[in-house]
């Protein structure tokens, strides 16, 4: 089951999140970490979810969209980011492939508290912001491989996450990406997919892929 979970900071277009989502919404539950609430009515959306301490949400009345026993009011002292709190809720109702949408831009640590949700045992599979759009790829999950066609010379990059060790496969990027000798800290970095068209392929390991968004 697909989970959708919108949260602050920048985000993707209203008609480029429609154009992201397309026909995914059908069984897909929406979950709106604190200020998301505003970005996925704006999108168009219905938010099955509200969760947080709404600390962030400028305008209370959007959460009359929600019915009260599906809102989730956190205390603002809390152990966990409203993002976090959203992702464990959508893991609870059974979602298997999660995406964030949201979180550019604002503070680096919560952009950083994002960015580890990938090093967990159970973690996002896409994460779109206003200006890169990040899949996850694990050689254990059912997603190991992804493919893109975009425009030429898309700049493409990698990381490696969790604990590895790593081994991971290209076609179409200037730089194949067999071969290459991974660990902590290092990655492929503004590599080129030149014609467009690429795939990677997480053989051992995990890794993150970086795109811009809606290239």
């Amino acid at each position: 089951m697909l989970g959708i979970i919108f949260t602050g900071g920048q985000g993707p277009l209203a008609q480029d999140i429609k154009r992201l989502i397309g026909g995914e919404t059908k069984d897909a539950i929406f979950v709106a970490a604190d200020s998301g609430l505003a970005a996925v009515i704006k999108a168009g959306f219905k938010p099955d979810w509200v969760i947080g301490d709404m600390d962030s949400l400028e305008d209370a009345s959007l959460l009359d969209a929600v019915p009260p026993e599906n809102i989730i009011k956190m205390k603002h002292d809390k152990d966990y980011t409203d993002t976090e709190l959203a992702f464990s809720l959508a893991v609870e109702k059974g979602c298997d492939n999660i995406w964030i949408i949201g979180g550019g831009g604002g503070r680096i640590d919560h952009l950083f508290g994002i960015r580890s949700l990938f090093e967990r045992a159970i973690f996002p599979n896409r994460w779109t912001t206003d200006s890169a759009d990040i899949q996850c790829i694990d050689s254990e999950a059912q997603q190991s491989e992804i493919s893109f066609s975009g425009k030429h010379d898309t700049p493409v990059t990698v990381f490696p996450l969790g604990a590895g060790p790593w081994d991971a496969e290209s076609n179409g990027l200037k730089w194949p990406l067999k071969g290459l000798h991974w660990d902590r800290g290092f990655f492929s970095l503004s590599n080129t997919a030149v014609d467009g068209a690429f795939s990677v392929k997480a053989r051992q390991g995990r890794f993150m892929v970086i795109l811009p968004v809606f290239n």
